[in-house]
Formats: structure tokens, C-alpha cells, sequence
């Protein structure tokens, strides 16, 4: 790294800036999730101010210049998030060995490098964030924080109100206990059912686990929330960035 770099890149920042470990930093800035930032370092890719990295307890500050595979990481910008509607037959992830199309192939060319909030398995639509904060999407992933997702769902069979009444105390399925789901049944006929499920959990394929073991076939999922933000009447693959001056009041705990 040319030592004229790294001068002009310490006299860009202010003269103080708060440490914070090298993985959350480079997940700020975007490069990844903060685990897959580890393992970039642990592979020996990530250098500070030409120095390789060793260890993500690392600490780093905006003063100092990092790189990743020799590319330099740019200062990171403020915290960004988006609403994105999913289509159905989308993969969330950037690279899909199987050759299916995937949702970062399909974004608005507008939208700059984001990550995923999150997935969504590739038949369900509906909401989905996108941030270019690493550090803001494992926030609001974390089960820690608790964060509801909601969703409408089709199934296929006969709903059991008592049997869904029963799961706002959580249910246990094959030795997995998955806590309280809020169930509202929207409508039913003679082979089908709406409903409305609000967890805050969020584990694979949670849904379609429970509702099978109610007896019913989930046959369409929509996510029409996540957390406080909602999809409303977003189109598919459309995007819509969330004001900056919102986020603060809607994400209080992550936000100083």
C-alpha cells in the first residue's frame, strides 16, 4: 500500500474515531456478513495498512486503511436500507451452483452492493430488506432482538381452530420447541384456508413445518412484514429505499 495512500486516507477523518473490532467494521462497510468477514481474515485476504490480518479481534478505526483481497475498502457510508418486494422463483443469494436465478441478478441497477436481511426460501415471496450495513442485517437477524416477521399464507386441508389457538403457546415438533406463533385465521372454504402468522423467530422452514403438522399444506407464503417495516403496496422486484431519518426512530436499538 503506497505510504501516500494511507497519509491522505488519515487526513480525510476526524482526528479522533472510536476503535471497534476489524470483522463489525468491515461488515459496516458492507463487504459481507461479520462471519464471513472472519473467515476472509482467517484465509489471510484482509490486510491494515499493508499488514496482513491475523485475527478479527483485530481493532480498527476509520483512520486506517483496510483492504480486502488488495482492494482498498472505501470510508463507510451511512446506513441504507431498502424494502424489496420478491418475487416467487428467486434464490436469496448472490451465486447459485444449480444455475436458478437469484435475487442480487435481479435487483434495480440503481441500487448500490446491499446484503440480505435474512432469507427467503425461493418459492416465497413478499418482503424482503436489503441494507448496505453488515453489522445492521445481523441485528435485526439476531434471536436475540426478537424481531417479528409476519406473513399471509394458503393452505391446503382443514384448519383446526383449537389446534391454532394452541400454537401462541409454542409448539414442539420432532424434539424442536419453536416459540409462540400468533395465528389469525383471515378465511376458509371447502379445501383451503388464509391465515396470518406473526413469529419471531424465524427458523428454516418453520411455517410449513408447523402448519404440516396441523395437517395442512402451505400451497403460497407472502412475508408482509419484518419488524417494523411493511411491504404494503410495493411491486415485485421493486425496491424502495427507507428515508435515513426514519431508521433511527424505527431501529432505536441499534442506532446510538
Amino acid at each position: 500500500m503506497p505510504a501516500s495512500l494511507i497519509q491522505l486516507r488519515k487526513q480525510a477523518v476526524a482526528p479522533v474515531a472510536a476503535k471497534e473490532r476489524i470483522a463489525k467494521f468491515l461488515a459496516r462497510a458492507g463487504v459481507a456478513s461479520r462471519r464471513e468477514c472472519e473467515r476472509l481474515i482467517a484465509a489471510g485476504r484482509v490486510m491494515l495498512n499493508d499488514a496482513v490480518v491475523t485475527t478479527p479481534a483485530t481493532l480498527v478505526n476509520a483512520r486506517d486503511v483496510l483492504a480486502v483481497d488488495g482492494k482498498v475498502i472505501a470510508l463507510r457510508e451511512p446506513t441504507r436500507l431498502w424494502r424489496y418486494h420478491k418475487p416467487a422463483g428467486l434464490v436469496t443469494t448472490a451465486r447459485d451452483p444449480e444455475g436458478r436465478p437469484t435475487v442480487f441478478a435481479s435487483l434495480p441497477k440503481v441500487l448500490p452492493r446491499v446484503l440480505s436481511v435474512g432469507r427467503l426460501d425461493i418459492n416465497t415471496e413478499g418482503l424482503l430488506l436489503l441494507t448496505n450495513d453488515g453489522g445492521l442485517a445481523r441485528y435485526l437477524e439476531h434471536p436475540a432482538q426478537a424481531v417479528s416477521r409476519t406473513y399471509r399464507i394458503r393452505a391446503y386441508g382443514n384448519v383446526n381452530e383449537a389446534a391454532i389457538g394452541k400454537l401462541a403457546n409454542g409448539v414442539t415438533i420432532d424434539g424442536i420447541t419453536y416459540r409462540p406463533v400468533r395465528t389469525i385465521i383471515d378465511r376458509r372454504d371447502t379445501s383451503n384456508c388464509w391465515l396470518t402468522m406473526t413469529l419471531t423467530e424465524g427458523k428454516n422452514r418453520e411455517i410449513k413445518i408447523i402448519l404440516e403438522h396441523l395437517g395442512l399444506r402451505v400451497t403460497r407464503l407472502i412475508r408482509t412484514g419484518y419488524g417494523p417495516f411493511e411491504l404494503g403496496p410495493l411491486p415485485p422486484n421493486e425496491a424502495e429505499e427507507v428515508p435515513l431519518r426514519r431508521l433511527s426512530g424505527l431501529i432505536p436499538g441499534y442506532f446510538p
